[in-house]
């Protein structure tokens, strides 16, 4: 999937705008202004478009564990891990949204989604293990429409 139209999804669910935006990748030490933001949300056919890179996505995800969670000095930054994969999102989202597995099959259930549990623990596995699977686009699709609409309702 896009690291846009992950970024799109993640702003539209916390009803973030631009400089919301900007203040969570500053919270992971990474700079970029208003104007990089908007054309990071453009679509890919309107003008302006620019694919957003796989440094600004890992550090966006790293900050926003820091927006959800706090940032606590006596613990380390997490690793940015690149290329950013849609495994490593969805690590860093259940990490941010402090969801367990259950959690996860929930919300993918809420969107008529069923994954069972060992399919589910096999994307959280690291890449090389023999039980590792990487995670689709359409998992990927369905886990943030079932997120967004969880978070969403709680508002």
């Amino acid at each position: 999937m896009m690291n846009n139209d992950v970024l799109r999804s993640v702003r539209y669910m916390l009803d973030l705008n631009d400089a919301k935006l900007v203040s969570i990748l500053a919270l992971a030490d990474t700079e970029v202004t208003t104007q990089d933001i908007v054309s990071y949300l453009k679509k890919e056919d309107e003008e302006g478009f620019v694919p957003c890179p796989d440094e600004v996505m890992a550090n966006f995800l790293n900050g926003l564990i820091f927006f959800r969670r706090g940032k606590d000095d006596a613990f380390p930054a997490p690793d940015v891990e690149l290329p950013v994969t849609n495994n490593i999102i969805l690590k860093k989202l259940r990490v941010a949204f402090e969801l367990k597995t259950t959690d996860i099959q929930g919300v993918l259930e809420s969107v008529d989604f069923k994954v069972s549990q060992p399919e589910l623990s096999a994307i959280f596995r690291k890449q090389g293990h023999k039980n590792y699977r990487p995670c689709g686009d359409q998992f990927m699709r369905y886990f943030l429409r079932g997120l967004t609409r969880l978070i969403r309702k709680e508002k």
